[in-house]
């Protein structure tokens, strides 16, 4: 049984049909990338899965347990943490608040010190407001609000969205540390293949609201490459 189970989900917005018979599959302990173009259905992916939106069809199972159409709050207690591309943060108190705010819902959150060993960045800027942080130090900090939550699976969406190359590169080093050091499951959901495939177990891509290709990222090139980039 995978942790993450999403089995052939249609998603409509009103009348519009929006996401396609869409099947993927995260196991534990895996760093699963689901790469497509702007507009190819990645959030919309990710938003059926966490509850943000319901499927008319399909299934979605967590550790099990069927949670299709459930709202967010349930499936965020069954385990699962998204982090959108909107980085949403508490921009009027510090970056250790915001952290300790985490941790006030959570039954056993990740040691603050952790998450500045991850995120040394974060070390760096810990008294200062949210709103004072760059767009790519507001990304950490919502990854490490999400983190401190232990969740069974963290999604993100577009963690590298307009960030600089030298926040990037902290990012990439973050999701090194969490895949080698820790046991915690993502479902990535990117368009920069070149971040997404060093850290990627497993590929799924989008395009045009459906999945046409599933495979590990050293067939990526041979495969998919040469029409994806």
């Amino acid at each position: 049984m995978s942790l993450l189970e999403v089995d052939a989900i249609n998603t409509y917005y009103g009348d519009s049909h929006v996401l396609f018979d869409t099947s993927l599959a995260v196991e534990q302990g895996e760093v699963v990338a689901l790469l497509g173009r702007n507009g190819s259905g990645k959030t919309t992916t990710m938003h059926t899965i966490s509850g943000v939106l319901a499927p008319r069809t399909g299934k979605v199972r967590l550790a099990g347990r069927d949670v299709t159409g459930k709202p967010p709050f349930e499936i965020a207690k069954a385990g699962l943490q998204l982090v959108p591309d909107t980085r949403r943060i508490v921009k009027t108190i510090t970056v250790e608040e915001n952290l300790q705010l985490a941790a006030l819902t959570a039954k056993n959150p990740w040691p603050i010190a952790r998450v500045y060993e991850t995120f040394p960045r974060l070390a760096e800027r810990k008294k200062n407001m949210g709103r004072a942080l760059s767009g790519g130090e507001q990304q950490m900090l919502a990854i490490a609000r999400a983190l401190m939550m232990k969740p069974k699976l963290l999604i993100l969406d577009e963690p590298t969205l307009g960030l600089a190359p030298v926040i990037l590169g902290q990012l990439s080093d973050a999701m090194k540390t969490l895949r080698d050091e820790t046991d915690i499951t993502i479902l990535l959901g990117e368009q920069n293949v070149t971040f997404a495939l060093p850290h990627a177990d497993r590929v799924y891509v989008l395009e045009h609201a459906r999945i046409i290709w599933e495979g590990p990222p050293s067939a990526f090139a041979t495969d998919m490459a040469a029409a994806y980039i």
